[in-house]
């Protein structure tokens, strides 16, 4: 059996302002119209032969990972991580899980927000690997450069372990320019993929002999935590955990390591040039991810990329820029320095913006909101309920909140009333009021709420009850 691990907690700062805390870099659209998470989960389908792939995520990603799959016919199991603590945290309590299932079971432990354009090479490499898993081997997928790229990883290859894989001589971190292109030039150095296959057993022991308390520590959490349906929820003493990559944990300490080259059409997708380089590019070189509104427009620009899903972007005189445009915030930046746009994050968290976390456009697991103006003491937002789902039972300290139905009906509970309203009744929630909005209907509720209070954050919510384990 080959288990498919997707690991699905990267946040991509670098990705700001489409990813963000809470619509992180896999739930992402590039390529092929579907979100790289929901590709990911295809192409280990496509792999696991109806063996039903384990996903590993934050508790916060649960509702909306399950909605990405929601056409899937085979149902992944999620280990749901209270707080991100990084690679090796995540692969440790995916392998012990697995090996109760099954100890002789083979993993492959993929990101959720790589890139993959050529799934049938992809599915020859992961052959290769399984048969090196198979042999006692950690494999690695090693992408064969072709840039002198110094934002990967490197690792450097040895002697065959058979025709198509090599014995791992060294890992290298991320290289200057000079560096890079003497590595391209010698032919034995692949890109660290991040991807790997294993056996549950074998993992377990590299992590034994090179990591000890990071095993047992996982161990013990994933002891005193129990299934619930699809779920298994790691508790909060998963985030006491070290958090380290499993390069650093095992793969650069343990003898058994092996790397099959391959070339897949792969990229990492960690920075806005490396979206703009998996796109067609048109005479001069400049790219677009835009939505039906229509392809930017280019004049006298060169090596320009464009994201814009709600307006027309018009671009002149141009060269070597990243334009990306959400209903937000603008990013404008030279694409020689995409990597400093966690930067701007790092400031929008020090100045508590919530632009760092949340889009316009809020996602949750009853629908949606989106914020349509604010200012001091007032906000105003579209709230859309979907059919038969529910607000969490709350209240809030420091805003009162008034209702305005637009479509739909409403179950809407206040302190010790509860009412049935329908389009175009409205309703007051005062300051400190347990309340409640249901949509009992068919149909989508959509409402109008403006909050007035002398603070407006999200943060301000106490939960007495849900549906979706928030309180």
């Amino acid at each position: 059996m080959l288990l498919p691990i997707i690991l699905s907690g990267g946040a991509g700062t670098r990705l700001w302002p489409v990813s963000r805390e809470a619509h992180p870099k896999p739930f992402m659209r590039i390529g092929g119209g579907k979100s790289l998470f929901a590709q990911t989960y295809e192409r280990a389908m496509a792999i696991a032969d109806q063996c039903a792939p384990l996903i590993v995520t934050n508790r916060e990603y649960y509702f909306r990972s399950r909605d990405e799959l929601a056409a899937q016919a085979v149902k992944p199991h999620y280990l749901l991580e209270p707080t991100g603590r990084n690679t090796a945290p995540a692969i440790t309590v995916a392998a012990l899980w697995a090996a109760r299932q099954d100890d002789d079971a083979c993993l492959l432990a993929m990101p959720a927000d790589h890139l993959i354009t050529d799934t049938e090479a992809f599915l020859k490499a992961a052959q290769h690997a399984e048969l090196l898993a198979r042999d006692g081997f950690i494999g690695l997928f090693g992408i064969r450069p072709t840039t002198p790229e110094t934002g990967f990883g490197y690792i450097e290859m040895g002697d065959n372990v058979s025709q198509q894989a090599h014995a791992v001589r060294r890992f290298v971190e991320k290289p200057d320019a000079a560096t890079a292109a003497a590595y391209l030039a010698q032919g034995n150095y692949v890109w660290n993929s991040g991807i790997f296959c294993f056996k549950a057993s074998v993992i377990v022991a590299a992590l034994a002999a090179c990591n000890p308390a990071l095993l047992e520590a996982a161990r013990a959490v994933l002891d005193a935590t129990r299934a619930e349906g699809d779920k298994t929820e790691l508790g909060a003493a998963f985030s006491q955990l070290e958090s380290i990559s499993i390069d650093y944990a095992v793969m650069e300490k343990a003898q058994n390591i092996a790397v099959v080259p391959a070339e897949f059409g792969w990229s990492d997708m960690g920075a806005w040039d490396a979206v703009s380089d998996m796109i067609p590019a048109d005479d001069h070189g400049n790219t677009s991810n835009t939505s039906s509104n229509g392809q930017p427009i280019f004049i006298d620009s060169r090596n320009t990329y464009v994201d814009s899903r709600d307006r027309l972007v018009a671009a002149i005189g141009l060269d070597n820029l990243l334009v990306i445009d959400t209903p937000d915030a603008l990013l404008v930046a030279d694409k020689s320095r995409s990597q400093e746009v966690r930067q701007v994050v790092s400031q929008l968290k020090a100045s508590g913006h919530e632009a760092h976390k949340i889009h316009r456009t809020a996602l949750r697991p009853w629908g949606t909101y989106t914020v349509l103006g604010e200012g001091p003491g007032f906000k105003i937002k579209r709230v859309l309920v979907k059919p038969g789902q529910a607000l969490s039972l709350q209240m809030h300290h420091h805003r009162s909140e008034h209702w305005v139905i637009v479509s739909g009906t409403a179950n809407i509970t206040v302190d010790d009333s509860t009412v049935l309203m329908s389009q175009n009744q409205s309703t007051y929630i005062p300051i400190g009021a347990k309340h409640r909005l249901a949509n009992p209907g068919i149909t989508d509720l959509v409402l109008i709420e403006v909050q007035c209070g002398s603070y407006l954050g999200e943060d301000d919510i106490v939960r007495f009850s849900d549906a979706y384990g928030r309180v």
